[in-house]
C-alpha cells in the first residue's frame, strides 16, 4: 500500500509543480524528452527483471500454448468490454465528450508533431534488450536484483512526477476529469467484466473447468501474485498456467497498446494491461495516449490489482 501512496504523492507534486510553471517554454520543450528518456529506463529495467526469471524459460511448453489462448481471448473480450462502456458513457474514440473539442485539437496536433511509431519501435527494443540481458547474464545480476526493484520504482515515479506535470500544465485536462468524476471507476468494471467473460470462453479450449479459468482470469496480470494464490492451493498446473498467462498479458499489452489506441480507441487500452495499467504498460499508454487516459490507467490498474486477493481465492475455493 505504501508504493501506491508513493506514487499518488509523486504524482500530486508533478502537478503542484506543472501549475506554476505554465508558459515556461524550456520545460515544455525538453519535458517530452525526459519523458521518454524515464520511459527507455523503465521498460529495460523491467525487462532485465523478466529475462532473470527461470519460470518465464521453464514454462515455455504446452502450458505456454494454454496461456497464450487464454491471454488471446481474455485481452479481446475486455477490450470490447471497455470499448462499450465508453460509448454508453458518451466519450468518443480519445476518450473525451463531445463537447471536449479544445482539447481533441490539441491531441490531433500533438499526434502529429510526436512520431509515436518510432516511440514504440523504441519501447518494445528496450524491453527486448533487457530480457536479453537478463536472460544472459543472469548469473551476476541474480546478485543485485533488487537494486531491478529500485531501479523500475525510479523510473515509475519520474514518469508519474511529468504525468503530474502535464496536468497541472493543462487545465482542460483538469475540467475534464473533473466531469466524469466517480465514473471513472467504470473502467475496471468494465475490464473485470470482460476478462472474466474471455476467461469462461478460453476454459472451452483448454483442460481446466470453469472455477479454474476463472481463477486464472482474476489474477489481472499480477504474475508475481495471483499464481501464488493458486499454487498454494494445490493447484500446480493451473498455477503454472496463471503465471504464464499473466506475464503474456504485460508482454502483449506493451506491443498492442500503440495499435490499439491508434486503430480502436484511446479508452480500449485499458482493456490489455489489467493491473499492469498501473506499472509497467502505464509508459506506453502515456505515449500512445494522452495525460488524461494516463489517470485512467493508474487508477484502473490499482483497482483491479485490489481485487486479485478478493477473487482468486473465491473462485479456486
Amino acid at each position: 500500500m505504501y508504493i501506491i501512496l508513493l506514487y499518488f504523492g509523486i504524482a500530486f507534486i508533478g502537478y503542484l509543480l506543472g501549475s506554476r510553471l505554465k508558459g515556461n517554454m524550456f520545460f515544455i520543450n525538453y519535458s517530452s524528452k525526459v519523458q521518454i528518456i524515464a520511459i527507455i529506463f523503465l521498460v529495460f529495467s523491467m525487462g532485465i527483471s523478466m529475462g532473470i526469471n527461470d519460470k518465464v524459460i521453464m514454462n515455455l511448453n504446452y502450458i505456454g500454448f494454454y496461456s497464450l489462448i487464454f491471454t488471446t481471448i481474455t485481452m479481446l473480450f475486455s477490450v470490447i468490454v471497455v470499448s462499450i462502456f465508453r460509448r454508453l458513457m458518451g466519450l468518443n474514440r480519445y476518450g473525451l465528450f463531445e463537447t471536449d473539442k479544445t482539447i481533441e485539437e490539441k491531441i490531433k496536433e500533438v499526434e502529429k508533431e510526436n512520431n509515436k511509431k518510432n516511440t514504440t519501435h523504441l519501447i518494445v527494443m528496450s524491453v527486448t534488450i533487457g530480457m536479453l540481458t537478463g536472460f544472459v547474464g543472469k548469473d551476476f545480476i541474480a546478485d543485485y536484483e533488487f537494486l531491478i526493484g529500485y531501479m523500475i520504482t525510479i523510473g515509475l515515479s519520474l514518469l508519474l512526477l511529468f504525468v503530474g506535470m502535464d496536468l497541472g500544465l493543462n487545465d482542460e485536462l483538469v475540467k475534464c476529469i473533473k466531469e466524469l468524476g466517480i465514473k471513472v471507476f467504470l473502467f475496471p468494471v468494465a475490464i473485470v467484466i470482460g476478462t472474466l467473460i474471455g476467461s469462461v470462453i478460453s476454459g472451452i479450449f483448454i483442460p481446466i473447468n470453469f472455477k479454474e479459468s476463472l481463477a486464472i482470469g482474476a489474477g489481472f496480470a499480477w504474475y508475481s501474485f495471483a499464481p501464488g494464490l493458486i499454487i498454494e492451493k494445490g493447484f500446480i498446473i493451473v498455477g503454472a498456467i496463471s503465471f504464464m498467462h499473466n506475464i503474456m498479458r504485460e508482454v502483449f499489452a506493451i506491443i498492442a497498446i500503440p495499435i490499439v489506441a491508434e486503430k480502436i480507441g484511446y479508452i480500449e487500452v485499458l482493456g490489455l494491461g489489467a493491473s499492469a495499467n498501473m506499472d509497467i504498460a502505464l509508459p506506453i499508454v502515456e505515449k500512445s495516449t494522452h495525460s488524461i487516459i494516463v489517470i485512467y490507467s493508474f487508477v484502473s490498474g490499482i483497482t483491479v490489482s485490489l481485487l486479485v486477493p478478493i477473487l482468486v481465492p473465491i473462485f479456486i475455493a
